[in-house]
């Protein structure tokens, strides 16, 4: 079995699929880094014993973000193909803006802002969309320089709005009420 650590890093650079090398902070790095956050963020979500389809939805979502990351490590230029790296489509994004539609319907409509927190698994949830919007704030910057897949920025879009809405559910089926912001009462 090959060691975990290759040295090869220890210069402040890491490889992109195809062997290139980058500096550890460059904006590609900073974009596929903090999606594999995210992707660590809902393990932990996980880990907290969510309703048992929240943890089916979670995990799908794992899948669909190491498609996304890697899709990311490819350097400008590279084709998906050669690498088998599939693209993210319409029906992804689109399978997040059914799940939305279907937990917000089961859901009291929001009419205030609410704060983060409740339950383990919607406290967790919440972080996770927060670094979800991280990711997608990375990703734009990317596309400022270098070509990014818009379709990876629509998803990680609408994946927070349904982390959002599993926070909620997850509360629902808690039981446990929605706290909200005490300004402008």
């Amino acid at each position: 079995m090959a060691r975990i650590y290759t040295k090869t890093g220890d210069d402040g650079t890491t490889a992109l699929i195809g062997g290139r090398r980058i500096d550890k902070d460059a904006p590609r790095i900073k974009a596929y880094g903090t999606v594999d956050e995210l992707n660590a963020a809902l393990g932990v979500v996980r880990g907290c014993g969510p309703d048992p389809e929240t943890e089916r939805i979670i995990l799908e979502i794992q899948n669909q973000l190491f498609t996304l990351g890697a899709n990311l490590a490819l350097p400008e230029g590279t084709s998906r193909s050669d690498w088998g790296v599939p693209a993210l489509t319409d029906g992804e994004v689109a399978s997040l803006e059914s799940l939305i539609d279907n937990l917000e319907g089961g859901l009291e409509p929001l009419r205030k802002f609410i704060l983060p927190g409740g339950g383990r698994a919607a406290a967790a949830l919440h972080l996770a969309r927060t670094v979800a919007r991280r990711a997608e704030r990375h990703c734009v910057s990317l596309s400022r320089t270098e070509k990014v897949d818009p379709q990876i920025i629509r998803y990680l879009n609408r994946l927070s709005d349904l982390l959002f809405s599993l926070a909620r559910r997850e509360n629902f089926l808690s039981g446990i009420k929605e706290s909200h912001p005490t300004f402008g009462r």
